[in-house]
């Protein structure tokens, strides 16, 4: 399906606003076409007409402008009004419920996307090409039927006056119409360019304004300048290869709605020297040439538009369409009454079909209540291992299952609702504490807010900054340490009271004096929770019902902390390292 009867969709609701503002956008272009017959009727009904005195005519020509004076000081101007109104009404509630479903939609799309694309690039469809789409709806389902209903009107009251001066007034109609298709019809494909590189050069820079500390650290300012010039440097190139095919097209259409009205001049001239003409028509025709090619440069440029807009909807719709990795199941059931124990089953996994399996034939039977620590070198496979219990990734192989029931089989949602989160960089939006501790359950009481920061131990240096729960910690919260914002991570898991709990490097970038008020607040968070623990430094989690040891995707030890210091294997020697490091 193309992308116009697709965006369609969208504009159906509006079908009888769009008809409205149509039928009043004829009655105010239909107007202005008054004029020429007004011309035509003063030279040939008032000012030459034989038999009227001078009283008469003037009678008659005052009586006439007040006529046409009341049309246009009191019809015309709450015409105008209202049918820019609704226009810009219905084309904006059109583009909200786009972007509104375009949210939905990147709410849904997996970790696997976001990592591979720019989140410059996503906002740059979000806001440019559904912007770019309103122009369709001003401009292809209003402005162009209105402009052809103009000429139509037009050329049907210049039939009534003149019919071979009406035939030579659309003798370069044919040329027209030929030059629109040929130089429009290339013109989508090289819009379509220009909105990638304009994507890419947003895409570069929402990541560079948020690397600026890294640019500024290093003093790389200059070769930043250089890169960024590069890709500024493509924009420019394709808009301007884009401007050039425009100007082509505008060169072109334009000379020829200009030599037109000179065609009608002479041949008109020519008629009325010999006497087959009136005066008062040759000037209303020569009127209605301009009432009849204005219509026709505004669908030139209502090309351009048009054009830019559907080039547009092809980059909306493409983003639209990008399949979901994970997805609830037709037979989804809803996750409830959760227990919390899980099972890893022959568990198989890798990113892409393409890399090696990151996870190799993983069992493991966790009960509720227990908590479970999962150590190893640095790219193991234990963050990926967690990451598949709330399904942010899919197993390749194997199953998971969570009080019995292959995780797959539950609404993604509700399985995500039942699991609570604190990772080594957790992400604050630019709001307020209180908003951000809400996060966990946005319904929450004030009251049930502060006891989890209390929980959390957040509440006595949160009541310290400048506006206490209502100060605003800035972007990814760059006004707050980065225990402060531990705490707060903390204290949202606390407010949503999650039966499982997943701690993924959680104290490992922390000061001591952070480190212990946030170990704290874990062990209180992870009582009577199933519990999974990533951990580097493991004299945080000496504490673990079992530790799992996993070295390139296998698991290769598992017991208690004791256990495995008796058994003097992997982990008593990767223990003894990092006892001799501290």
């Amino acid at each position: 399906m193309s992308s116009t009867k697709r965006y369609m969709k969208f504009v159906k609701p509006y079908t009888l606003q769009i008809i409205g503002t149509l039928i009043i956008g004829l009655i105010k272009f239909a107007i202005p076409l008054l004029i020429p017959v007004i011309i035509k009727y003063v030279i040939d009904g008032i000012v030459t007409k034989q038999g009227l005195s001078v009283d008469e005519k003037t009678s008659k020509l005052i009586f006439t402008m007040l006529i046409m004076l009341g049309v246009f000081i009191i019809l015309r101007p709450p015409i105008e009004f209202y049918r820019q109104y609704f226009a810009q009404w219905t084309s904006s509630k059109i583009l909200y419920d786009i972007r509104d479903r375009l949210f939905t939609h990147l709410q849904k799309l997996s970790f696997k996307y976001y990592s591979n694309t720019r989140a410059g690039e996503v906002i740059s469809r979000v806001i440019n090409d559904v912007e770019q789409t309103k122009d369709f709806v001003i401009t292809g389902l209003m402005n162009v039927w209105l402009d052809a209903a103009t000429i139509l009107i037009a050329v049907s009251i210049m039939f009534t006056m003149d019919i071979p001066l009406t035939i030579v007034s659309l003798i370069v109609f044919p040329l027209y119409a030929i030059s629109v298709k040929y130089f429009f019809g290339n013109l989508r494909k090289f819009t379509r360019v220009r909105s990638q590189a304009l994507a890419e050069v947003q895409g570069y820079l929402h990541e560079r304004v948020q690397g600026m500390p890294v640019i500024k650290s290093f003093a790389i300012e200059d070769h930043e300048q250089e890169r960024f010039r590069v890709h500024n440097k493509n924009f420019l190139d394709k808009a301007l290869q884009h401007t050039r095919w425009t100007a082509k097209a505008f060169s072109v259409v334009n000379t020829l709605t200009d030599i037109a009205p000179l065609i009608v001049i002479g041949f008109a001239g020519y008629q009325a020297i010999h006497g087959h003409l009136s005066i008062g028509t040759m000037a209303a025709f020569i009127a209605y040439i301009d009432r009849l090619y204005s219509p026709l440069r505004r669908l030139v440029n209502s090309g351009t538009t048009l054009t830019q807009s559907i080039a547009s909807m092809d980059r909306v719709f493409e983003l639209i369409d990008e399949k979901y990795d994970i997805d609830d199941a037709p037979n989804a059931i809803e996750c409830k009454n959760v227990k919390g124990d899980i099972s890893f089953n022959h568990v198989n996994f890798s990113y892409n079909d393409k890399e090696l399996s990151v996870l190799n034939d993983i069992n493991l039977d966790v009960r509720a209540g227990e908590t479970i620590a999962l150590v190893g070198m640095s790219g193991g496979g234990k963050s990926s291992l967690v990451s598949l219990i709330p399904r942010f990734y899919d197993v390749t192989g194997g199953e998971i299952l969570l009080d019995g029931t292959d995780i797959r089989h539950f609404k993604v949602r509700s399985l995500r609702d039942k699991i609570g989160m604190v990772l080594q960089d957790n992400i604050l939006f630019s709001e307020s504490v209180k908003l951000n501790i809400l996060l966990g359950k946005p319904d929450a009481t004030d009251e049930e807010v502060i006891e989890a920061a209390k929980a959390a131990n957040a509440h006595e240096f949160i009541t310290n900054l400048v506006d206490g729960y209502d100060t605003k910690v800035g972007e990814r919260g760059v006004k707050l340490s980065g225990g402060q914002k531990q705490r707060i991570a903390i204290a949202r898991v606390f407010l949503k009271n999650p039966p499982i709990l997943i701690l993924d490097e959680a104290t490992s970038a922390l000061d001591l004096e952070s480190e212990h008020f946030i170990q704290e607040a874990l062990d209180k968070l992870a009582k009577d929770r199933t519990t999974f623990i990533v951990a580097h430094r493991l004299s945080t989690i000496t504490h673990a019902d079992r530790i799992v040891l996993i070295e390139h995707g296998n698991i290769v030890e598992m017991g208690s902390h004791n256990e495995l210091m008796a058994r003097q294997g992997h982990y008593y020697n990767l223990f003894q390292v990092q006892q001799l490091d501290s």
